[in-house]
């Protein structure tokens, strides 16, 4: 019987953004609110910087570039 199964493979990146979303979700948590867009420090957040940066590489594996706003 066939594995239906997709196995993702988990490269570099991807165990970095796995990482920042459990401390972006630590955090948020610790400041029970839902979203970042909650949080009076967004603009200046360090930990939602990390994020957006891991999201970035995860997406372009390395390829360079930057992301900004």
């Amino acid at each position: 019987m066939p594995n239906n199964h997709i196995r993702v493979e988990q490269d570099k990146w991807n165990i970095a953004l796995d990482e920042q979303i459990i401390i972006i979700k630590k955090c948020q948590d610790d400041k029970q609110i839902a979203s970042c867009l909650s949080c009076v420090e967004i603009l200046e957040c360090d930990i939602r910087k990390k994020y957006v940066k891991a999201v970035y590489e995860s997406m372009n594996k390395g390829s360079g570039g930057g992301f900004e706003f």
